[in-house]
């Protein structure tokens, strides 16, 4: 899914790797048993060791390792028996030590790769270089005073899993489809919530631009801290046509670091890009090597959870789901739960469409989540089976649907408390179906010309009936006499 740019001198094309900040889901911190919960006041969830105190030793997290190492399992990759943290040195008001604790020479996940589905049915792997711990800095609040910055230190500690991706992305959708998809394997996994507007998901791009056909990389930027799916589509492709302009105008790129201006749809100038040597990186003192015993990894690996990939699988090959539909019902685990309670003893494929059209309808229209859906899994599964009995036609069903989705209400007390039952009495059908006949005299010869005019003349049935006649005997009764 190539995004080509059109120069005056050839076309381009995008060469793009991510760096994703995905916050590990833990209690504690990363170094330190202070709390991670989101929206405490302000350095309030702070300890000696987050605050850089002079002889505070930091003390690793273990479930923070684990859950690390379940995301490298769930990303196809290598788990390092062996690694290092090792201090990042930098000076910043928001990191009190003066050197953020990483991973470089030796992270704690290696090479794996992700799936992407591309629009024409197709997948795409993208690589994953690595995936390290870090504790994360602080935030500086610039906008709290007009004469200064504020600090909050409640983030400084809070463990961040670094995933950087190989430069396989070749558009802004091939992305946001990344994104998309790590994010659904994180929060299946339980690793991360994937909550890019609390900041617990954030995204660094790299952006070069290459003439098409050329294996040569260009010189990249990085644009920092990218924090919802759509800003990241535009900032790439905002930064890949300002590449593409200069490289045209016979300029040069220079290697930097940019922030994207979300208001502006633009990404500016920040500082020139650092390379490894910036960060004086060297083993933290205070912490030995990590070795990781087989045991351990063993038991995370056999404690996944069935991924998206997987689940996609099995719903085409046991429901017999199109890869779209299937793709659709595994982006979320509790969406995939949902379905697979309502398709249960059902028809899959018509559980599938109530669920992807009705009801995602309903709850894109409602602004809500499936965890918030006010029809529960067997309240959906016993109004499909109420169609299917003949109780509701399909437009009673849409009816009772959304009366359901207001109230809560299981189908059948609706059904029975408004007399939304379905006429399946002939007697009763009849003579509105005679007097439909006798009151369009012009329609009758128009149908002895095009038969296909009955559907018509069932519209009109189904409306004096308010939709409670059975569409197919109306359709029968109707025909007999049209042709009688």
């Amino acid at each position: 899914m190539s995004f080509v740019i059109k120069g005056d001198t050839g076309d381009w094309e995008i060469v793009c790797g991510l760096e994703v900040h995905a916050q590990v889901i833990s209690r504690a911190k990363l170094f330190s048993g202070a709390s991670t919960a989101f929206g405490a006041e302000p350095n309030s969830q702070v300890s000696p060791v987050d605050a850089g105190m002079p002889g505070m030793l930091p003390v690793i997290n273990a479930f923070c390792i684990e859950q690390a190492v379940r995301t490298g399992l769930g990303l196809r990759a290598e788990i390092n028996r062996f690694s290092v943290f090792e201090r990042k040195n930098y000076f910043y008001p928001d990191l009190p030590n003066g050197y953020q604790i990483s991973q470089y020479q030796h992270p704690l996940v290696g090479r794996g790769e992700l799936l992407i589905d591309l629009p024409d049915g197709r997948t795409k792997a993208i690589g994953i270089t690595r995936l390290h711990l870090e504790m994360d800095a602080g935030k500086s609040l610039h906008d709290q005073l007009p004469d200064r910055t504020l600090i909050d230190l409640n983030r400084s500690g809070v463990a961040l899993m670094e995933i950087v991706s190989e430069p396989d992305i070749r558009s802004p959708e091939e992305a946001v489809a990344y994104m998309r998809k790590l994010r659904s394997i994180l929060r299946y996994l339980g690793t991360c919530d994937g909550n890019m507007e609390e900041g617990s998901l954030r995204c660094d791009a790299n952006v070069s631009v290459r003439r098409v056909g050329s294996r040569e990389f260009g010189t990249r930027c990085e644009i920092k801290n990218v924090n919802s799916m759509r800003f990241v589509a535009k900032a790439i492709e905002y930064e890949a046509r300002r590449q593409v302009e200069i490289l045209e105008a016979g300029g040069v790129i220079e290697q930097e670091t940019r922030l994207f201006d979300s208001g502006r749809g633009v990404t500016r100038s920040m500082r020139s890009k650092e390379e490894a040597h910036d960060y004086r990186y060297f083993p933290d003192p205070d912490l030995l090597p990590l070795e990781l015993e087989e045991a351990f990894v063993a038991r995370i690996r056999e404690s996944l959870p069935e991924l998206p990939d997987e689940k996609k699988e099995r719903f085409i090959r046991e429901f017999g789901l199109t890869p779209y539909d299937a793709g659709v019902l595994v982006a979320e685990r509790a969406t995939a739960d949902y379905f697979e309670e309502v398709a249960a003893g059902r028809d899959a494929k018509q559980a599938a469409n109530w669920v992807i059209t009705e009801l995602f309808g309903a709850l894109n229209r409602a602004g809500k989540g499936i965890e918030e859906c006010p029809i529960r899994p067997h309240q959906l599964g016993r109004l499909i089976d109420l169609l299917n009995e003949k109780v509701l036609s399909g437009r009673l069903a849409k009816d009772v649907f959304a009366i359901m989705f207001e109230t809560g209400e299981d189908p059948e007390r609706i059904v029975e408390e408004r007399g939304l039952r379905q006429v399946t009495d002939t007697s009763a059908i009849e003579p509105i179906v005679e007097k439909v006949i006798a009151d369009n005299p012009g329609q009758v010869e128009t149908y002895r010309k095009n038969p296909k005019v009955i559907g018509w003349f069932v519209g009109q049935v189904m409306k004096a009936t308010r939709g409670k006649a059975n569409p197919q005997m109306v359709q029968e009764l109707l025909k007999k006499r049209l042709e009688g």
